[in-house]
């Protein structure tokens, strides 16, 4: 007896009809890894990694944008074993401050990204510097008149300071006349409720070789150029006894944000665009970066390409003229869209006197008073 086999084959139609369709509507970039290849963890460094997305992918969301970078890895990337032996290899996604991402990857894995459709370069991690004086006074920054009370203290302005973090509980960070933050603020304080305000209204940390970091300040320059940006107004401060005064940033009523990009050893490029690409994210409006190292083309300095992202949403970028010197060509983060700054001349004198056994007196400057 003949089986009718029409419904089968009806179905078997149907579901290749449905296949081809589904494939028919997947987007131009299809995610597909790059063969898997064993490799030593101790080959691997840290590469931030340009990539031109196809024209589907130009308004992609974030989860999307990283899908599609990740697609640029080797298969064996994410492995339990591999993540639990090296740690994660895929480090940060750029969606504002950069096009492209970062990630630990060996010579020859680069080299198999050539040829991939998007791919452009891959630039080396570098790490660069920390760079880092009685100011106010200084400027002519007075109460009541003059450039001070024009700007309203800085007042409703969020800074993003890129840095070694901050020490929260430095009474230079305490909130007293400030505002709310304003309702474009969309970042995140990850020390906590209890240390951050009004003053200190975001904390976070990039730190690509330490998946646990904080924002806290293990090293002191953050809080340093945090509290000359914008601490608020601290009667009675000195050194030791020396220099007393009144302690106040440039701008003392505005808010502080803080991406904490370096340690004790310096700043990651790669590090350096996470801070940057979150601060664009987050509703700042001046960036704040007292690092930099020798001068190097634009297109692979981290600074002068997040800057310059940041320049094209209308936030303005501080970065620092370097510590180098006292030869030609010395300066840091020259990219014309920066504002870069750094210290000519300083009018502070800390005085002290010295007596010795026999009456005689000296006098001359000090940081070390006895007490």
């Amino acid at each position: 007896m003949k089986k009718n086999t029409t419904p089968l084959m009806s179905c078997t139609i149907t579901l290749f009809i449905v296949l081809l369709l589904l494939l028919s509507s997947t987007p131009s970039s299809v995610f597909c890894r790059l063969p898997s290849k064993a490799s030593d963890a101790s080959q691997r460094s840290t590469y931030i990694v340009n990539v031109l997305p196809p024209e589907d992918l130009a308004f992609a969301n974030p989860s999307a944008l990283k899908a599609w970078h990740e697609s640029f890895l080797p298969e064996d990337m994410y492995t339990t074993s591999n993540s639990l032996i090296t740690g994660p290899r895929f480090l940060y996604s750029y969606t504002h401050s950069y096009t492209g991402f970062a990630a630990k990857l060996t010579k020859e894995e680069v080299k198999a990204m050539d040829g991939k459709p998007g791919f452009v370069s891959a630039i080396p991690d570098t790490i660069y510097p920390l760079l880092t004086t009685h100011t106010p006074h200084f400027l002519g920054l007075n109460i009541g008149d003059g450039t001070w009370n024009n700007s309203n203290l800085g007042k409703g302005v969020i800074i993003g300071i890129l840095d070694t973090g901050v020490f929260a509980s430095h009474v230079s960070f305490h909130d007293d006349g400030l505002p709310a933050p304003p309702s474009k603020w969309k970042g995140t304080c990850d020390l906590g409720t209890s240390l951050c305000n009004k003053k200190l209204i975001g904390a976070q940390a990039f730190q690509s070789d330490d998946a646990v970091a904080t924002a806290t300040d293990e090293v002191g320059h953050g809080t340093h150029t945090a509290s000359t940006a914008a601490g608020n107004f601290v009667d009675g401060a000195s050194f030791l006894g020396i220099g007393n005064g009144t302690a106040v940033g440039i701008a003392p009523l505005a808010h502080l944000a803080i991406y904490k990009v370096c340690s004790g050893r310096g700043c990651s490029s790669a590090d350096i665009l996470a801070g940057i690409d979150a601060a664009l994210k987050d509703g700042v409006d001046i960036i704040s970066l007292s690092l930099g190292g020798p001068s190097r083309s634009f297109a692979v300095d981290p600074v002068a390409v997040g800057g310059f992202r940041a320049i094209e949403k209308g936030i303005m970028v501080s970065a620092a003229g370097g510590n180098d010197g006292p030869s030609a060509g010395t300066v840091s983060n020259l990219a014309p869209w920066l504002l870069t700054v750094a210290a000519s001349t300083n009018d502070r004198r800390f005085m002290a006197t010295v007596r010795l056994g026999n009456g005689v007196e000296f006098d001359g400057e000090t940081l070390y008073h006895p007490g």
